[in-house]
């Protein structure tokens, strides 16, 4: 049973499907209980055709954290729904009585908060709770249209007036959201970077890899290219292929694995075969053993058209695994190093390409800069780095 003196905190997240926000939700809830935190994680509805994260929720979880599920909470805009899920976020802090509110994601940080304020108007002052927010990237470039985009700014700007920490997970969007946006005040920033229980890729060693590439049907001299990511037009994987087809031009043994699905997965499979690569390229659909997928992998290949912090990136690093990316938003913070990778600016399929092709052609370069990119990553990225973090932040709070 969770202590009586818990702090409660109500974490919601606009749902749990496949990337960093979602783990991130998932681990804080957990992990943080060891720490005096009795958690509520409150989740909306994975889109058709998303992947599920809600696996990592199988295991026993401590009694100090409570999981409901939030149906009217989706991605998508709708003013009933929304209203709805608004609504039941509310009857949830009510019942809960948090000391406080941390939302994740646009729709729950939108949802949330103003369901958090609307309950603090009756609540005296010491019963109020505190409202953090965190930007795990922002959906005011790359995905609306401009019109769109200046409505989303205006709520992000009316909340943050509302909201008393706001969380970047990177120096970068902290920066694009405070300078550039104008959302919040400096003095209400926490840059606070992504953490995660990287063990089972720094476990990654040459037994691993062969093995991998058994299962997976490689041959081991193959130049294995491989990405990680739901098949949208924002991770770009359209980009992906091109590059592929040039790679493949100058690569006999070349081989690309796309892990991820999503609604552009019979376009990508169409555009595949006209390009005449199909023989090369493997679709194998979301992935729960990704330290595998990393460990058959020589180079990792990201095209998104707008990131926050890459997770797919970390995840590789840690592996012990190159990366090549696009240079958008925080991947250059994740990619800091030449040694660990390089950038290419977005839609430059030929410098993308010749980045590919340096590091699969320099097999030492890729174990030099392995061993250096892990102990980063570990150093940057640890799961227990994260919790400290937050923890400081709350207490602050709490003060």
């Amino acid at each position: 049973m969770p202590a009586a003196n818990s702090i409660r905190v109500l974490r919601a997240i606009t749902r749990l499907n496949i990337g960093g926000p979602s783990i991130q939700a998932i681990e804080l809830s957990t992990r943080l209980a060891t720490r005096g935190y009795r958690t509520l994680l409150a989740h909306g509805l994975l889109g058709a055709g998303e992947g599920d994260m809600r696996y990592l929720l199988e295991p026993a979880h401590p009694s100090s954290v409570e999981i409901v599920e939030v149906p009217a909470l989706k991605r998508p805009v709708s003013p009933a729904e929304d209203l709805h899920a608004m609504n039941a976020l509310r009857r949830l802090i009510d019942t809960f009585r948090p000391a406080i509110v941390h939302t994740h994601m646009a729709k729950a940080g939108a949802l949330g908060r103003l369901a958090a304020i609307a309950w603090n108007r009756t609540r005296p002052p010491a019963e109020r709770a505190r409202l953090v927010h965190t930007y795990h990237g922002h959906v005011l470039e790359g995905y609306f249209g401009g019109f769109t985009s200046r409505g989303f700014l205006a709520i992000e700007r009316a909340l943050a007036r509302a909201t008393d920490r706001i969380v970047a997970i990177s120096p970068r969007i902290r920066d694009e959201l405070l300078v550039q946006q104008r959302i919040g005040t400096a003095d209400q920033y926490r840059v606070v970077p992504l953490g995660f229980d990287l063990e089972p890729f720094f476990a990654v060693d040459a037994g691993a890899r062969a093995a991998a590439r058994r299962r997976l049907g490689l041959a081991a001299s193959a130049d294995v290219v491989s990405t990680v990511g739901r098949l949208t037009a924002i991770k770009d994987q359209r980009l992906f292929l091109e590059v592929a087809r040039r790679v493949a031009g100058r690569r006999a043994d070349a081989v690309f694995l796309i892990a991820g699905d999503g609604e552009l997965r019979p376009d990508l499979e169409r555009l595949a075969q006209r390009l005449g690569i199909a023989p090369r390229v493997r679709f194998l659909g979301w992935q729960r053993d990704l330290p595998a997928l990393y460990a058959a992998t020589n180079v990792f290949l990201l095209t998104s058209r707008n990131e926050g912090t890459p997770v797919a990136i970390i995840e590789s690093l840690a592996s012990g695994t190159p990366a090549v990316a696009t240079d958008v938003g925080g991947v250059r913070d994740v990619i800091s190093d030449a040694a660990f990778g390089a950038l290419a600016p977005l839609d430059d399929v030929e410098a993308l390409s010749q980045r590919v092709v340096d590091w699969l052609e320099n097999t030492e370069r890729q174990r030099a800069g392995g061993a250096a990119a892990r102990v980063a990553m570990g150093a940057r990225f640890g799961i227990h780095r994260l919790l400290d973090d937050i923890e400081a932040l709350y207490r602050e709070l709490r003060e």
